[in-house]
């Protein structure tokens, strides 16, 4: 049996454990794959360390200011050019489980079967010690007030979704090819959203695959833009930050995928970030911080 190509994309900054035990677990699979990996300007010997222990590895530097989106979007534009079967985005705070890779595979293989080839799976995480799930697909929030997108947990069967959180997504040449890469608008959160959002748009799908593929942790909200313990000019603030609001970004966003009233959706989350968030464990809604 031919086996299909297949590269994983990661972006990482300033944890080399972190991504190195993400390594570890990745070369437990079964299923052949290269790694593009961009390095955003680590100053704490990550790069030396992956070239160590995996040499295989095709690092590439950052300047420090890629940030999330702008690290995955360079490792995938390195990886676009050699016309791989498959494309996976991986978070380097997710430990796969051995057998993760073959069951993404194995889920685009029974949807193309069934007449959906043009199909994003997502791969849902939970948390290693509660066993609680953290990242996944997402679905617009019914609330018709909201522009927020709602993790949907996974159960033992297929479950199409809107849009998806980026630390565990299989994505085939044929999606590739309609939706292109990471758009350049986005900093750090909002990338992996939109590009789910934009392939549905082109005709392309988004399933949740059964079951979990790994864990990863949730990230603490305290602190951040929906903290009610900050003061308000401190939640402000945040809201404006890179890796929350940032007004260039956020208004793509709204005016992309928010219908003729985009406007009124664009001033909710610093609305919100004045207000306060009452529930710190539901607030936190968009992709893994990486820098």
């Amino acid at each position: 049996m031919k086996h299909e190509k297949l590269s994983v994309i990661m972006t990482c900054y300033n944890r080399r454990d972190t991504t190195l035990a993400c390594l570890s677990a990745l070369y437990q699979q079964t299923n052949p794959f290269d790694i593009y990996l961009t390095d955003d300007g680590s100053s704490d010997g990550t790069s030396d360390a992956i070239k160590v222990s995996y040499p295989q590895v095709q690092v590439l530097k950052g300047n420090g200011n890629l940030f999330w989106v702008g690290g995955m979007r360079l490792a995938f534009a390195e990886a676009l050019k050699k016309d791989y079967d498959y494309y996976l985005w991986l978070n380097d705070d997710t430990l796969l489980e051995p057998n993760a890779l073959s069951k993404l595979l194995a889920t685009h293989h029974y949807l193309t079967e069934h007449d959906h080839p043009n199909s994003i799976i997502v791969g849902s995480t939970q948390d290693a010690a509660t066993g609680k799930p953290t990242y996944g697909g997402a679905v617009r929030s019914k609330h018709w007030y909201s522009n927020k997108y709602e993790f949907v947990q996974p159960s033992q069967e297929l479950q199409e979704c809107d849009t998806m959180y980026g630390n565990c997504i299989l994505i085939p040449r044929s999606v590739a090819e309609r939706v292109g890469n990471l758009d350049p608008a986005f900093i750090h959160n909002l990338g992996d959203l939109d590009y789910g959002l934009r392939a549905r748009k082109l005709g392309c799908s988004v399933w949740i695959a059964p079951g979990y593929v790994g864990t990863c942790s949730k990230n603490s909200v305290r602190g951040s833009w929906v903290d009610a313990n900050l003061p308000v000019n401190e939640r402000l603030k945040r809201a404006f930050d890179i890796k929350s609001f940032p007004v260039q970004a956020w208004t793509v966003f709204t005016m992309r995928h928010s219908g003729s009233f985009w406007f009124l959706y664009w001033f909710l989350p610093y609305l919100r970030a004045v207000m306060g968030y009452k529930n710190l464990s539901a607030s936190s809604t968009f992709s893994e911080e990486i820098n």
